[in-house]
């Protein structure tokens, strides 16, 4: 029997054929079958390769072994089996349509006949030319309220009505005859089972891209969220809310925050995309409860409410309806600063939400809080339609954020109900944060001075709740800005980024000012326990999702006689990881032992710290230390008394700084040579980096192949964390944080 395919491959790929689809080549009559086939000049070659080059092109199953390996895997596996006659090809479900996706991106779309970054700008995105295609048979879309078609061998999109009552369409093809788009279909089952449709086409949020996805809101919130934003409703509105009042969502994409609502009659939505309103149309035949002529196009943040339908408008425009009515929504969250901005690595994010006239309506009433879209969604909301209820996710900066106080002075409203979740949760979203759905009675007028919101476990039952303040004091870095001299002898540098938990990842201490966009405070003799009070209470609790933007503040009096707190911060300080002073970048004048109690192999160039914590330092009695020189001086001891968890750090690190003093470097030259060379002045930062090195890209390994440092390191860390639990209480107690 003949084999079911013919292969070849080379050192990159693999290619099948069906030998039913070229057996006819072997049987020609008067063909000579000794020329050497790698000779492409001669009449048999050529004679061959026109009677099969268009079936390649057609019917060649192609698989890479680096890309596609899983598929290459999968195809071997359900064809190869004895008997087998036809071809089975990956059938394509829910669970791998998106993988399908990224693969079709590299070898599709670059052949599709479209300037992609102009198409973008108009709304246009290569996820619907996707489920054109892998909505289809035979290359023609079967669903038809799709944005785009395949239509054999072309594309027809922005189809509608022109003023002769005709449908028009606008249409591209492929840059290459079509050949990439036949070859990577081949290797699929088009179209899924019916059964995925809906849910495939419900699901373009996740073919957007992400910085269009950002500005647009085009997030799916996910179905238990959405369960649970109604049951709060419920809990809030009364059981029979749906009957007695109207529901607007302004930000709807794909319509899946409406699913489990009842009463169709009372249910607006609007988008930006009119792609998503033909989605939600088309879910609409397929069951969603939702009325066709309330579902329509309308950009929120520029267009006039005098475009919204008139019955929307009735309820707008009639005080006692609008009481009635609930604006519920997910809005975009994007934001035109981000990380990278902060730490001059970036620019402002372009276009989102420059231009917009709501943000210019809105900006000096707003403030920093108008780089924010679902700000501007909450503002206008708020001045327009001001009886209303909102409800809405976001993120909770909007309450305690410190760009957000002047928002907070035009937003008053009374805070009923709401919940809070992990921001993973969401599709393509990483971020360690929380999530809000909060209540707003728009017509009860009250300034947000706190709220108390329930915390909601990834399964969806309760964990407590989590206080969450709009009236705050002034901030920790009004308070250590005071005690910044600008000092020409400084030791060491302080970044002191914005005060919450997220940007704690971007403080350290260092020899050299930093390039990034926030104060670097110095460190004198003069104020050394101001600064390690600062970086210790900003660095004594972790990161976590529910504290991510938690304020640090300034603090009462009351820790300025803890001695045995300032020397607590002073120890952790010293030995923890964000303390990177490296001697690479100068005299390191933070060794906290003497050469003495480490065996040091030659002199140190600086004592400074063993002799500060001897007493032997003060700060000087002549000095303005202070820019308010009203502050009164922390009180130095002579010498510095360390708590017994302290004491356990100290320890831990002599313990190590003797293990790398204790390393055979070689001399040569008279330089000792060794893992980056012997080095008497090593800091804490440099020892970490010799015994765990750096990877290609320049940053320091996690581990250590040296299993005894590796002890060492771990049970400073423990020791750390010892002392950490024992200053936190302080924290709160001094109000540092606010419980």
């Amino acid at each position: 029997m003949p084999p079911a395919y013919l292969g070849a491959f080379d050192a990159e790929k693999m290619a099948f054929i069906p030998y039913n689809d070229i057996h006819d080549i072997f049987y020609q009559n008067d063909f000579n079958w000794n020329v050497t086939p790698s000779n492409y000049e001669t009449k048999e070659f050529k004679q061959v390769y026109e009677k099969v080059k268009t079936t390649i092109e057609n019917k060649s199953l192609l698989f890479y072994f680096d890309k596609d390996h899983k598929e290459l895997h999968e195809f071997v596996k359900i064809n190869f089996i004895l008997g087998k006659s036809s071809t089975s090809k990956i059938q394509i479900d829910k669970s791998n349509f998106m993988v399908i996706y990224s693969k079709w991106l590299l070898a599709v779309k670059p052949t599709v006949a479209v300037n992609w970054d102009i198409a973008q700008k108009n709304g246009i995105i290569d996820g619907d030319f996707y489920l054109a295609d892998l909505l289809s048979e035979e290359n023609e879309t079967l669903k038809e309220k799709l944005y785009v078609l395949l239509k054999k061998d072309h594309y027809q999109l922005d189809r509608k009505m022109d003023e002769a009552g005709m449908f028009s369409s606008k249409t591209t093809s492929f840059t290459d005859n079509q050949k990439a788009h036949q070859q990577f279909w081949n290797k699929y089952e088009r179209p899924p089972k019916e059964d995925y449709w809906d849910y495939i086409v419900e699901r373009r949020d996740l073919l957007v891209p992400q910085d269009v996805r950002e500005r647009k809101g085009s997030f799916f919130t996910p179905q238990i969220w959405v369960e649970l934003s109604q049951k709060y409703l419920t809990d809030v509105l009364g059981k029979d809310w749906q009957d007695e009042y109207y529901i607007w969502d302004c930000a709807c994409g794909t319509g899946n925050l409406l699913a489990g609502l009842t009463n169709k009659y009372n249910i607006w939505a609007s988008t930006l995309d009119t792609q998503d309103v033909d989605v939600i149309r088309d879910r609409i035949k397929n069951g969603a409860n939702l009325l066709e002529s309330h579902v329509f196009q309308f950009d929120f943040l520029n267009d006039d409410f005098t475009k919204l339908p008139q019955p929307l408008q009735d309820i707008i425009n009639n005080p006692e309806k609008r009481k009635k009515l609930v604006m519920y929504i997910n809005p975009p969250y994007a934001e035109a600063t981000t990380a990278k901005t902060v730490t001059g690595t970036g620019e402002n994010k372009a276009g989102v939400v420059k231009g917009t006239k709501i943000r210019e309506q809105y900006q000096s009433r707003l403030n920093g809080a108008a780089n924010e879209i679902f700000a501007l969604f909450m503002a206008r909301i708020y001045d327009k339609i001001p009886t209303a209820k909102l409800a809405q996710f976001s993120k909770l900066k909007f309450v305690q954020g410190t760009n957000f106080a002047k928002f907070r002075d035009f937003f008053r409203a009374k805070f009923l109900k709401g919940f809070i979740v992990r921001a993973n949760t969401f599709d393509n979203v990483v971020g360690e944060f929380p999530i809000g759905f909060t209540i707003w009675d728009l017509n009860s007028k009250q300034k947000i001075d706190h709220i108390v919101c329930d915390v909601i476990a990834n399964d969806g039952t309760q964990e407590g709740n989590k206080i969450f303040y709009g009236e705050l004091p002034q901030s920790i870095n009004k308070w250590i800005k005071i005690y910044d001299n600008g000092s020409s002898e400084h030791i060491a540098y302080m970044g002191n980024p914005a005060p919450d938990f997220q940007h704690n990842s971007q403080m350290y201490l260092s020899l050299q000012k930093g390039i990034e966009h926030f104060n670097f405070w110095a460190f004198t003799k003069n104020n050394l326990f101001f600064g390690c009070v600062y970086f210790t209470v900003r660095q004594v609790f972790e990161h976590t999702w529910l504290n991510d933007r938690d304020q640090f503040l300034y603090p009462n009096d009351s820790w300025k006689t803890d001695k045995e707190f300032q020397n607590d911060c002073l120890a952790f300080t010293l030995f923890h990881s964000q303390n990177r002073i490296t001697s690479k970048e100068g005299i390191n004048h933070w060794i906290p032992f003497t050469e003495q109690e480490v065996d040091a192999q030659e002199k140190m160039e600086s004592n400074f710290m063993t002799q500060f914590i001897k007493g032997k330092i003060k700060p000087s009695e002549d000095a303005n230390i202070f820019t308010v020189v009203e502050e009164p001086k922390t009180p130095y001891e002579t010498p510095l008394k360390f708590s017994p968890e302290a004491k356990v750090v100290f320890d831990a690190g002599r313990e190590l700084w003797r293990y790398y003093h204790a390393q055979k470097f070689l001399s040569i030259g008279g330089v000792s040579e060794g893992r980056g060379g012997y080095n008497v002045n090593a800091s804490l930062y440099d020892i970490r980096e010799f015994f765990q090195g750096r990877n290609e890209a320049g940053k320091m390994n996690n581990k250590s192949t040296d299993e005894t440092y590796s002890k060492l390191i771990a049970n400073l860390r423990a020791s750390l964390k010892t002392l950490a639990n024992k200053i936190a209480p302080k924290v709160y107690e001094y109000g540092f944080l606010k419980a």
